[in-house]
């Protein structure tokens, strides 16, 4: 049997160094945002139930999760998304707590992808969730604090709005089976028009699907307002692209200009979606960065009914840009190595710790020989070098010509 113990498995990867740091540096960032909002870090577990995956506003598709038995043979999961785990935190260790319920995480998630797709199975998310809150205001709160994190990490970005609602109105009218709607639904979210068209042509032609054809085109700014409103006059959508046209508006005094896009075709991949969403894109790569949006029944699934919205962002595809953007995260060596003398080891460890009190990065020599730790400072640009012995006074040598301490 082939063995795999030298390689990770397909879709994660190791962080090495710069990668780490600048990973690191995703999460530092949006973590002072969220914390500037008054939101609360949570960590859920990496394993769950099968069970909170497979709800009716939250069902996750199975083929999606990585799944493995416990000792009782029950279902697990590997996490495969945040929000639902945080929604079952929120209905019953924080089922008391006032509204509104403000909460942040900083963890992985993990999700089947079809091989060689090129995408990551193990994804590290760090995002919010505003629970408790409706309308408006906290719409706004949500995507502004997503706007903020963002520009904290990469200057040039767009962000992409539209309402779960709006689909859902057409979606729920198309006269054909489950399967071809959940087809059509892909062929919109992954803006794949060829597919779409096919897909449409198979059906009695009718008003719907004139208007689900156009939807993935109505991509713009405050025009497609008005070019959508024909579609949905009349319906449960009109209301919805009302409220988006709110939304578009208020956003517009943060003076994004172009990079606030309105976008009827966005689809998010999750059920629970029920109002506005919203996505997130960068130049460098080709899937969303961000996504987020209101899920106002999720919480009835777990017996504790309250409005809901947030957004996750791939730490993982920021951390990737920011490193192709040039940005150097490489750490300087240490300022000085302390090597001793045989005998002389506990000295030399006390001789780093007032080293490292005072300021200095400073490593303690694993070596036996001076000259060993000698040529290692050199390889590892290591300037000074101090050696812990029976004289009175230790001795600073310096290395390739510096000042000493």
């Amino acid at each position: 049997m082939k063995s795999y113990y030298k390689i990770t498995p397909e879709g994660t990867k190791d962080y090495l160094f710069e990668e780490a740091s600048a990973m690191n540096e995703v999460v530092n960032i949006t973590t002072s945002v969220y914390r500037s909002k008054g939101y609360h870090e949570v960590k859920t577990p990496g394993i769950e139930f099968f069970d909170e995956f497979n709800l009716n506003n939250g069902a996750i598709a199975q083929h999606k999760m990585f799944k493995l038995t416990d000792n009782k043979g029950r279902l697990m999961v590997l996490r495969p998304d945040s929000t639902l785990p945080i929604a079952r935190v929120a209905a019953t260790r924080l089922q008391n707590k006032n509204l509104p319920i403000r909460l942040f995480y900083n963890q992985s998630v993990f999700r089947s992808n079809p091989s060689l797709m090129g995408r990551k199975n193990e994804i590290m998310q760090t995002g919010i969730e505003l629970l408790g809150a409706a309308g408006k205001r906290a719409d706004l709160e949500v995507i502004v604090t997503a706007i903020e994190a963002l520009q904290k990490i990469v200057p040039d970005f767009r962000i992409e709005l539209g309402h779960a609602g709006l689909f859902k109105s057409l979606y729920s009218k198309l006269e054909c089976d489950d399967e071809t709607k959940e087809n059509i639904r892909i062929a919109i979210q992954s803006k794949n028009y060829s597919q779409l068209n096919s897909d449409l042509d198979a059906l009695p032609q009718s008003d719907t699907v004139e208007a689900i054809r156009r939807l993935p085109r109505l991509f713009g700014g405050e025009e497609v307002l008005k070019q959508a409103a024909p579609l949905f006059e009349g319906t449960e959508g009109e209301s919805d692209l009302q409220y988006l046209s709110e939304i578009y508006h208020c956003l517009s005094r943060l003076m994004m200009g172009d990079k606030l896009i309105i976008d009827l075709g966005l689809v998010q991949g999750y059920e629970y979606y029920t109002d506005f969403i919203f996505s997130a894109y960068v130049e460098g790569s080709g899937d969303a960065v961000l996504t987020g949006g209101r899920y106002n029944k999720l919480l009835n699934e777990f017996d504790q009914p309250m409005p809901a919205a947030g957004f996750a962002l791939n730490a993982d595809a920021l951390a990737d840009i920011i490193l192709s953007s040039g940005k150097s995260f490489s750490e300087k060596p240490a300022d000085i190595i302390v090597h001793a003398d045989s005998g002389f080891e506990m000295d030399a460890i006390n001789q780093c710790r007032f080293y490292t009190l005072s300021g200095f990065k400073c490593e303690y020599s694993v070596f036996e020989s001076r000259e060993q730790a000698i040529e290692y400072a050199k390889e590892n640009g290591i300037k000074q070098i101090c050696f812990m012995n029976d004289e009175p006074e230790t001795a600073d040598i310096e290395i390739k010509g510096e000042t000493n301490i």
